[in-house]
């Protein structure tokens, strides 16, 4: 089978995917600023620019699309018929550079977390994970030493 698009229009479909500003990462930003967290943006001085940051917790977000970060869900699994040799690539050349970007974050000190896309399909299990985890990097940050 084909693709449904001809090579321009499959050209000017995939240009307009984003890389910031995705409705995934908008709807983990509004959870937290629901929560009162406080964050910056695609910080370019750190590894892999993170999608969110908040440097006083020193937490590193990423906001994965299933498909482009290889998540073992269903639409991750998922491999395109028309050039799969193409696409598995892709996909293992990302999943490596995530894999390089986590490592280099928490070499330099910071925590990582991963947002699937999946899981943004029940906002207010999204919503208890950020709970839980800004509370527990506050208690550590408010340890003693």
């Amino acid at each position: 089978m084909t693709d449904v698009f001809d090579a321009e229009k499959r050209s000017a479909v995939m240009r307009r995917v984003r890389a910031r500003d995705t409705a995934p990462e908008l709807a983990v930003r509004r959870a937290l600023t629901r929560l009162g967290a406080r964050y910056r943006l695609h910080r370019e001085d750190l590894p892999g620019k993170p999608d969110i940051v908040m440097p006083g917790r020193r937490l590193a977000l990423f906001v994965h699309g299933c498909f482009w970060h290889g998540h073992d869900c269903a639409r991750g699994a998922r491999v395109p018929k028309q050039n799969r040799d193409y696409w598995t690539a892709k996909v293992a050349r990302n999943v490596a550079r995530d894999v390089r970007t986590r490592e280099a974050l928490a070499a330099a000190g910071w925590r990582v977390e991963t947002i699937w896309e999946c899981e943004l399909r029940d906002p207010a299990a999204l919503e208890g994970r950020l709970k839980a985890l800004l509370a527990q990097l506050d208690r550590e940050r408010n340890r003693p030493s």
